[in-house]
């Protein structure tokens, strides 16, 4: 039985087929110690090891109906006849010294090309000549078939909980994909209705138009939380910047990689969260890029979007998306390094307080009620620079140490996509300890991508020690400390 792509999926597959220099696939490269063997997997040995796992994932699988979209229906997942999975697995070697260069360097060509969609939307590399004898697996899905959360969930099922191979995940089943309405028996929408906009469209209608009638408070509040986000984010539009230029193809991926612990400590001692910390230095790279180029500071800031995980606790097999957004924006105009933070938390703190998740989700539910020949606009519309500069992901990983074919995973560098006009994008992941900064850039666009990364680990080193000379006895987080881990942190950085 063949699944519709949710509006919301296909989105993806709209950014993308609109501009070339869009790329939709989200992925990581994960880095292993050395195997029992004392040499990486095979690729035969790493197909055998995927077709044991890949049954609670069946999509990985499937393939588009119709690799475009447009027209009066969506595209189904539908089986692939020809699915062979050693042709989706290639190897690679990196050159000595095989260090961080070399594997940014190789990650960046491999995220710089898109995936096939005249086959399912995935492919995976075994990476070896890492140094120390390390080796890697490099992956990258296209986001119509899962989001970031959802792809930390397939990365439960593909690796193991200890080096024996076990994995409990297994031994839970899948659940079986929802059948859409139009599929479930009673099920019927007007025939002219769905004559004129689509049986897809008639469908989403019929939905919306059942919940408005059964919960017209929680419409009525949605509603209301998307006029709010439409005047607050469109008619104060995102300021332009450099980075919002048209982009090209190419890529550029590095890495920076910090201790949770070092997020926590900032967090307990300066305020907020741990993602605050992560948009906090952040905005100070993008502060020392915008510096560097002699441009004009955004006095509001520069905004981010924010994805939102809205999937629910019972459907981590589940793929697909389940996503909303928050729009924030990050003080690159303040001077001061704690000031930023202080203030960043701030506005984080009043985003949460707000409905502005519920209107940007209400958006998305509107747009998605639009026939699949006039989504496309929509769907660009909702990503487009007048409402944000740059996207930052924040997923949370596993915090104890996974494994595969024995070897334990040490590192794991997220790719966050970029659309069409944002030369830059953040992804930050937890994983056994520690938090990965995966950056991308279009190199034409961002030469000078080593200046923001620089300022990011030059930001979490000023954080990290005035929050530890905050946090020394008798000095509480109301009383900050001075001296020279405050005039540390007050850097232009």
């Amino acid at each position: 039985m063949s699944t519709r792509l949710s509006p919301l999926d296909a989105t993806f597959l709209e950014l993308e087929q609109a501009d070339e220099s869009a790329h939709m696939h989200i992925g990581a490269i994960m880095v292993f110690e050395p195997t029992p063997e004392g040499r990486p997997p095979t690729g035969e040995e790493l197909a055998e090891h995927l077709s044991t796992r890949l049954s609670a994932l069946p999509r990985y699988s499937e393939r588009l109906s119709d690799p475009h979209t447009g027209g009066l229906s969506w595209p189904r997942w539908e089986p692939d006849p020809a699915f062979d999975l050693l042709a989706h697995l290639t190897r690679a070697a990196l050159p000595q010294p095989g260090g961080e260069r070399e594997l940014a360097a190789w990650a960046s060509e491999f995220f710089a090309k898109r995936l096939d969609r005249r086959r399912p939307l995935w492919e995976m590399a075994i990476i070896e000549g890492l140094e120390g004898g390390r080796w890697a697996l490099a992956h990258k899905t296209h986001h119509c078939l899962v989001d970031g959360v959802g792809s930390v969930d397939v990365a439960y099922v593909l690796l193991d909980t200890s080096p024996d191979g076990a994995n409990p995940l297994l031994a839970t089943s899948a659940p079986e994909p929802k059948r859409e309405a139009a599929e479930m028996p009673g099920a019927h929408s007007p025939r002219l209705r769905a004559e004129a906009l689509g049986l897809d469209t008639a469908v989403n209608l019929t939905r919306a138009g059942l919940h408005g009638m059964t919960h017209p408070l929680d419409t009525l509040g949605a509603a209301r939380a998307a006029v709010e986000l439409v005047v607050r984010e469109e008619l104060r539009g995102a300021p332009h910047t450099s980075l919002n230029e048209p982009i090209g193809s190419s890529r550029r991926f590095e890495v920076l990689r910090v201790p949770l612990e070092d997020l926590k400590t900032i967090k307990n001692a300066l305020g907020g969260t741990v993602n605050d910390a992560v948009l906090a230095i952040t905005a100070s790279g993008l502060r020392a890029l915008l510096e560097a180029r002699g441009e004009e500071l955004p006095p509001a800031g520069l905004r981010a979007m924010v994805p939102m995980n809205t999937r629910p606790i019972d459907e981590h097999f589940a793929l697909g998306n389940r996503i909303s957004s928050l729009f924030i924006d990050l003080p690159v105009a303040e001077p001061d390094l704690l000031g930023r933070h202080h203030e960043t938390v701030e506005r984080s703190r009043s985003l949460k307080d707000a409905r502005q998740a519920r209107g940007s989700t209400a958006m998305l539910d509107a747009a998605g009620l639009a026939p699949p020949v006039l989504h496309a606009s929509l769907a660009r519309s909702l990503y487009a620079t007048r409402l944000f500069n740059l996207t930052i992901t924040n997923v949370p990983g596993a915090p104890q140490t996974l494994y595969a074919f024995g070897a334990p995973m040490r590192e794991v560098h997220p790719l966050v996509p970029l659309a069409a006009e944002h030369a830059i994008g953040v992804a930050a992941v937890s994983y056994d300890g520690n938090v990965f900064f995966g950056i991308v850039a279009d190199p034409g666009r961002v030469p000078d991508l080593d200046v923001a990364v620089d300022a990011m680990r030059a930001a979490l080193d000023q954080l990290l020690s005035a929050a530890r000379a905050t946090a020394r006895p008798g000095r509480s987080r109301a009383q900050p400390a001075r001296g020279a881990a405050h005039t540390a942190a007050r850097s232009r950085y």
